[in-house]
């Protein structure tokens, strides 16, 4: 008996531990979308998978640089950002991997997703000319180019140059026009400007109505936004500012995406290849529109009234990593060109 009681002692020993209580399913986001839709998104993808989901929040440049120094101790298992240019340099810096699922790559076109799948895309907006109704006709509207024409002279709000959404509109022309041609637009845009380059995309509807302006630039979802808000100052300049899509009869209207990517050093492989198949879900994509008032990636998904009350439009036909190919040039030129 004692000899046996060795024996079962030594197959024990020896034998593979057996597995522990199951430990808590998550997926780790780093995420430089700070959106309420998101967040309900991430709430019904916990229901629905029983996988929590743990977001770090910050800027993209500051994100993409901590993934970078933690290397492969890394946490984060997915990267989500907007705009096309973050995404390629992200893509550039070897954080990423391609994605290889399916069900991703069918719920997302190609025009939506980097050339070898390092990112695919969630969401895009439109960066359209916003307008005076009382004050100016749609028929005096055409192309982003006119806006540097001298019957605009002291009627154009902007942004200051150092907006992201201002620079990859920059960094698109370039592609379409070079850079010349961008550097001039850019002065006859400093020669017709009203006041000098001040405040967010919203900041600008609040100053046409004001009379400061007549005419700007603003990303389609801030209107969803405003027209919504529960501040009324920002429903009544909504509903006093008209939305234009440039360029239909020449190069389109500059889209710009927001993407989602899998991180080089994903421990929750599975449970992120899972949340992006979520996230590009037809059901998913709508709830984003609607709680967003983006365009959705899949173009399955159905698009809020209000985007579908514009109706469709003609997109510029570049690719999103000249967004961040061009990025520093567009800095380069619109300080050259005198818009601070």
């Amino acid at each position: 008996m004692k000899w046996m009681s060795f024996v079962f002692a030594c197959i024990f020993i020896l034998s593979p531990a057996a597995p522990a209580a199951s430990a808590e399913q998550v997926v780790n986001i780093y995420s430089a979308r700070h959106y309420e839709s998101d967040k309900e998104l991430y709430a019904l993808f916990e229901k629905q998978t029983g996988i929590k989901v743990n977001v770090v929040s910050g800027n993209a440049p500051e994100l993409i640089e901590r993934i970078k120094r933690e290397g492969d101790s890394t946490q984060a298992d997915l990267f989500i950002t907007v705009d096309g240019g973050i995404l390629h340099t992200a893509k550039e810096s070897g954080i990423l991997q391609p994605a290889s699922s399916a069900a991703v790559l069918t719920n997302v076109p190609a025009a939506l997703r980097d050339k070898e799948n390092y990112w695919v895309g969630l969401t895009t907006r439109a960066r359209v000319i916003v307008y005076a109704k009382d004050r100016v006709k749609p028929a005096q509207l055409s192309t982003y180019e006119d806006m540097a024409l001298p019957q605009w002279k002291g009627k154009v709000v902007v942004r200051p140059s150092s907006s992201l959404y201002d620079q990859s509109l920059l960094a698109s022309l370039i592609a379409l026009n070079g850079e010349k041609t961008v550097l001039e637009w850019v002065k006859g845009m400093a020669a017709n400007f009203a006041r000098p380059p001040k405040g967010n995309d919203r900041g600008q509807a609040m100053d046409i109505v004001a009379g400061l302006g007549d005419i700007s630039l603003m990303n389609t979802y801030y209107i969803g936004q405003m027209l919504n808000s529960k501040n009324p100052e920002e429903v009544k300049a909504a509903q006093k500012v008209g939305v234009f899509f440039p360029n239909q009869k020449s190069s389109g209207t500059h889209i710009n995406v927001s993407g989602i990517a899998l991180t080089k050093h994903a421990k929750n492989k599975d449970n992120a290849v899972k949340f992006m198949e979520f996230f590009t879900s037809v059901p998913a994509q709508e709830q984003l529109s609607a709680g967003n008032y983006e365009f959705p990636a899949n173009p399955k998904a159905k698009k809020h009234p209000l985007l579908e009350s514009w109706g469709a439009f003609k997109t510029q036909n570049i690719d999103f990593s000249v967004l961040g190919a061009n990025n520093a040039k567009a800095v380069q030129l619109a300080a050259e060109g005198g818009w601070k």
